[in-house]
C-alpha cells in the first residue's frame, strides 16, 4: 500500500512480511538493506533501533500489542518501521496490521506531517493501543477478586494466575518500547531533528512511559491477589485438616474404651447389671476430658 502525503512530498509504503515480493521490490527499489528485512520478517525479533549513517537508513522495530487473545490471553508481535529521505516504511503481520488503519487516519487529519513526525506518532498511537487491552485484563482480575471472595477454589486460582502470566507478554513489551524511544535520543538523526518532531518523540515516550507503570501495576496487584488467595486456600486446608485431626483423636476415646472392655477375659463389672451404662459414662467423661485439653492446647 503506497501513501502520499506533505503535499506530494513524502510517501508511506505498508507491506505485510508475507508478501516476499513486495518486500524485494521495496529492497531493490529504495536500496534497502536485506538484513533489515530479515528483522522485519522475523516473529520473535526483540524491539530495537539502528541507524546506517552510509544508507541514511533509520530502522526502528517497535512491540504492537495484538487485539484478539491467543491462548486467552494478550501478546505482543514486532513491527517494523524504517525512515529512508523522503519515505516512511512499515512492515506488519497479520496481527499489527490494525496499526496501518490508525497511521493512515492520522495522515488524513494531518497530512502535512513529516516521515519522522509520523513515525513518532506512529509510536505513540502503538503504546495507546495497549491501554485498551490492560483495562479489560484489570476488568477481569475484578471478576475473578469478586468470585474468590465468595468461595476460594484450586480452578479460580489458576484462571487468576493464567491471567498474571499472560499480563507478563504486556509487561515486556511495554519496557522493551520504553526503552527504544530512549535509544532513539542518542542516535544521531535526533540531533536534526525538528523541535516539532523532539516533541512528538517525547509524548510518545511520555506514553510508554504511563503504559509500564500501568502494566507493571496491573501485574502486582494480579501477584499479589494469587499470593493472598493461595496463602487463604492452605490456610482452609489446614483448618480442615486440625479439624480432622482433632475429630480422629476424639473418636478414638470411646473405641479404646469399648476395646478393652470387649475382651475375652475376666474383667471388673461383668457381672453388673447397668454394666453397658458405666463404660459409656467412662467414655464420656474421657472424651470431654480429652476435648477440653485439645481445645485448651489450641488456644495457645
Amino acid at each position: 500500500m503506497k501513501t502520499v502525503f506533505g503535499e506530494g512530498q513524502f510517501r508511506w509504503y505498508a507491506t505485510a512480511t508475507s508478501d516476499t515480493g513486495g518486500l524485494k521490490r521495496l529492497a531493490s527499489q529504495f536500496n534497502i538493506d536485506q538484513e533489515i528485512l530479515t528483522y522485519a520478517q522475523d516473529p520473535h525479533e526483540r524491539a530495537h533501533v539502528e541507524y546506517d549513517a552510509d544508507t541514511g537508513t533509520f530502522l526502528l522495530i517497535f512491540n504492537v500489542a495484538h487485539r484478539e487473545k491467543i491462548e486467552n490471553h494478550y501478546d505482543a508481535s514486532p513491527m517494523t518501521f524504517i525512515v529512508k529521505d523522503h519515505e516512511l516504511f512499515t512492515i506488519n503481520d497479520e496481527h499489527t496490521s490494525y496499526v496501518n488503519d490508525l497511521i493512515a487516519g492520522f495522515v488524513k487529519a494531518h497530512p502535512e506531517v513529516t516521515p519522522i513526525e509520523l513515525l513518532f506518532n506512529a509510536l505513540f498511537l502503538v503504546s495507546d493501543a495497549f491501554f485498551p487491552l490492560v483495562q479489560d485484563v484489570d476488568a477481569e482480575w475484578r471478576h475473578y477478586t469478586s468470585s474468590l471472595r465468595e468461595r476460594t477454589t484450586k480452578s479460580k486460582l489458576l484462571e487468576l494466575s493464567d491471567l498474571g502470566i499472560g499480563l507478563i507478554y504486556l509487561v515486556a513489551a511495554a519496557k522493551q518500547n520504553a526503552v527504544v524511544i530512549r535509544q532513539i535520543k542518542v542516535q544521531q538523526p535526533y540531533h536534526r531533528l525538528s523541535d516539532s518532531a523532539r516533541e512528538q518523540l517525547d509524548d510518545a515516550e511520555i506514553e510508554a512511559n504511563q503504559l509500564v507503570e500501568m502494566t507493571e501495576m496491573s501485574s502486582q496487584i494480579i501477584g499479589q491477589l494469587s499470593d493472598t488467595y493461595n496463602n487463604v486456600l492452605n490456610n482452609n486446608l489446614n483448618d480442615i485438616m486440625r479439624f480432622m485431626t482433632v475429630w480422629s483423636l476424639l473418636l478414638a476415646i470411646p473405641t479404646i474404651v469399648t476395646g478393652f472392655f470387649g475382651m475375652n477375659v475376666a474383667l471388673p463389672l461383668e457381672n453388673a447389671p447397668h454394666a453397658w451404662l458405666i463404660v459409656t459414662g467412662i467414655a464420656a467423661v474421657l472424651w470431654l476430658a480429652m476435648g477440653l485439653m485439645l481445645r485448651h492446647s489450641m488456644r495457645k
